[in-house]
């Protein structure tokens, strides 16, 4: 059984309330999302975040493949972290911690996730293929949505990192 994690850093210069805000409303993942994945979200995402919290989703991760996704946030810490956990969708295991700690200028956004895909063998050829390239390409985007939204392009892009746990 292989378990992967990513691994992503980006510096913003904003406070930890802004960064908060922003991540901390569900909605807000459509906008740093990219278009062509067709996300929305379905259901529970009109409050603020807490524990207990089940977001429905529709997502096409790939061309010709549309799936639901349900989450439920399981930690939340304001202005420090929140953790969402898969309960149905395409992975196997999904559990991804986001981490805002303040730094000098601005906050370090984190994340960090350990998922595992589903057909054995399968799954882990399809990681190398589709799944890995996809979450680097999610992960980048997020970045530059965030830098573009923030006003803070100069070379702030995110740090990914991959590893089999």
């Amino acid at each position: 059984m292989k378990v992967y994690q990513l691994y992503a850093t980006q510096f913003l210069a904003v406070t930890p309330r802004t960064a908060w805000d922003f991540v901390s409303d569900p909605e807000n993942l459509q906008r740093i999302t990219p278009g062509h994945m067709g996300f929305r979200i379905l259901a529970g995402a009109g409050m603020p975040m807490y524990p207990g919290q089940i977001i429905h989703y529709r997502v096409s991760p790939f061309r010709g493949l549309t799936t639901s996704w349900v989450t439920e946030i399981t930690h939340v810490e304001p202005e420090r972290y929140f953790v969402d956990e898969q309960r149905f969708g395409p992975y196997s295991f999904w559990h991804h911690k986001h981490f805002i700690r303040p730094v000098e200028g601005g906050v370090s956004m984190e994340d960090i996730i350990d998922y595992k895909l589903p057909f054995g063998i399968i799954g882990q050829w399809l990681h190398g293929m589709l799944v890995k390239p996809q979450l680097k390409q999610i992960f980048e985007y997020r970045s530059m949505k965030l830098q573009e939204m923030y006003g803070h392009s100069t070379g702030n892009k995110a740090s990914i990192i991959f590893k089999t746990v």
